[in-house]
């Protein structure tokens, strides 16, 4: 284990840049797919307003806590990518799927518990909780929403794969 986590260390500039073209990719594809309408899901503006109640300085709060959890991500593709003693765009692609699996199956559909500006799917929106909630896989935010995530999550891990010198 130590050997791993001094191989990632070793290439930390490496997985810090590359983490940001790979969350920015990410976020293009996620908030492309809401420009054309195909989910109203936008990552960014859930973990914003998770922060800050004014809408248009959540959006920016978003992006940067974003950025920051995409950094983190990246440290721990590369971790997984050490551990396998292989980083092929294929590998990046499985764990890219898995990722954005666990985000429309699990992380969505418990978002509404702990966000505080989210109504849940049993209490109608109120005065603090203006959000609807994205239901199961991010259903209510569109029926694309759970390909565009996983896709996006999909395109994440094949950036970081072939970045990521194993």
């Amino acid at each position: 284990m130590n050997g791993i986590l001094q191989e990632v260390a070793a290439n930390w500039v490496v997985v810090a840049a590359w983490g940001l073209v790979a969350t920015a990719v990410t976020t293009s594809v996620l908030e492309g797919a809401q420009l054309f309408g195909f989910s109203r899901l936008s990552l960014p503006f859930l973990f914003g307003t998770f922060v800050v109640s004014n809408r248009r300085r959540a959006m920016i709060f978003g992006y940067l806590l974003y950025l920051v959890g995409g950094w983190l991500f990246a440290f721990f593709y590369a971790l997984l990518f050490s551990a396998l003693a292989t980083s092929e765009w294929w590998v990046g692609a499985l764990l890219g799927i898995a990722h954005g699996l666990f985000l429309v199956a699990v992380f969505l559909p418990t978002l509404p518990m702990i966000h505080p500006r989210m109504a849940t799917e049993y209490d109608a929106p109120g005065p603090g909780q203006r959000l609807e909630p994205p239901g199961a896989f991010g259903l209510h935010y569109g029926k694309l929403t759970p390909i565009a995530t996983v896709a996006s999550q999909t395109v994440y891990g094949c950036i970081m794969a072939l970045a990521y010198p194993a």
